[in-house]
C-alpha cells in the first residue's frame, strides 16, 4: 500500500481539533503534528524519534542524564531523539511539525511517566507494549489524574516504582539544526549520484539525502518513506512508476 499527499492538507481547520494531521502506521509510523499540546507527562521507548518542525516552533522537554532540560526546535530545524529519553512535547497552537519513529518489537515496552514538581523523582508511571500510543496514552493519564500521586504531589507507597526493564539513555543530545541550510550544504556532494547518510552509524534510524540521479535501496526488508524537497522524482516499485513534486510523500512497505 502506497500513498501520496501534500503536506499542507487540511491544516487550518483540523489544526485545533486534532493533533495528528496525517498518520502512516506500518513499520514506520509517520505522523504531522499540531498543537495546542501542553503536557506533564513523559514518555520513553526504545526507539529513537525525528522531529521536522514545518510551521513554528516546539519545545521538548527531556530528562538528560538526570536532569531536567528543554530542548527548542524552531520552525525549519531537525532533531533526533535518542532511543530511551525521557521526553515530553510542547506544542503550541498553530503549528505543525513531523514526527517519525518505528513501530516496537514484541519484547519492548514503553513508559508513560510523572516526575514530582521539581525533581526527577518519580510520582507516577506505567509501563506497556505499545501498538498504538495515541489511544494507549489516554488511559494510562485518566489513571493517574484519578491517582493519589495527582492529588497529593507524592509518590503513594502503595504504588511503589518498580525497577526499569532497561537502563536510560546517558547519550549527550545533539542541537537542533537548521534542514534547509544543511541541505544546502551537501549539494555540491550530490552531484555525483551518491547519496548521503544524515546521521550515520551513532544511531538505528537511516535518513538518506538524494540528488540528481537513479539510486536503488538497500534496506528492502524495512518501510522507507520518501519525501521530495525540491523539483521531480519518479519512484519505480511493484512494477508501477510514482510521479512525485514538491511536497509529495510515498511510504514504500517493506519487502516492496
Amino acid at each position: 500500500m502506497e500513498r501520496k499527499t501534500k503536506t499542507t492538507t487540511n491544516q487550518s481547520k483540523r489544526m485545533k481539533d486534532c493533533l495528528t494531521l496525517l498518520r502512516f502506521f506500518y513499520q514506520l509510523n509517520i505522523m504531522f503534528v499540531g498543537g495546542p499540546n501542553i503536557r506533564k507527562d513523559y514518555h520513553i521507548e526504545e526507539g529513537e524519534e525525528l522531529f521536522y518542525q514545518i510551521r513554528g516552533d516546539m519545545v521538548l522537554k527531556v530528562v538528560e542524564n538526570g536532569k531536567h532540560k528543554d530542548v527548542h526546535i524552531r520552525e525549519g530545524e531537525m532533531f533526533l531523539l535518542p532511543a530511551r529519553i525521557p521526553h515530553s512535547p510542547q506544542r503550541q497552537e498553530n503549528t505543525i511539525g513531523l514526527v517519525v519513529e518505528r513501530s516496537r518489537q514484541h519484547t519492548e515496552t514503553d513508559c508513560l511517566r510523572y516526575y514530582v514538581d521539581n525533581s526527577t523523582d518519580i510520582l507516577f508511571e506505567r509501563w506497556f507494549y505499545c501498538e498504538n500510543l495515541g489511544t494507549q496514552l489516554v488511559p494510562v493519564i485518566e489513571e493517574f489524574m484519578a491517582s493519589k500521586q495527582h492529588k497529593t504531589g507524592k509518590p503513594d507507597p502503595d504504588d511503589p516504582i518498580k525497577p526499569p526493564p532497561f537502563p536510560l539513555n546517558t547519550m549527550n543530545l545533539m542541537t537542533p539544526f537548521c534542514f534547509k541550510d544543511w541541505v544546502e550544504k551537501q549539494k555540491p556532494a550530490l552531484v555525483n549520484g551518491k547519496p548521503l547518510d544524515m546521521f550515520g552509524n551513532q544511531f538505528e534510524t537511516v535518513v538518506m539525502l538524494y540528488g540528481p540521479g537513479e539510486s536503488e535501496t538497500t534496506m528492502k526488508d524495512l518501510d522507507g518513506w520518501i519525501w521530495q524537497l525540491e523539483g521531480s522524482s519518479s519512484v519505480s516499485m511493484g512494477g508501477q512508476n510514482y510521479n512525485l513534486s514538491v511536497g509529495d510523500c510515498v511510504l514504500v512497505l517493506g519487502l516492496t
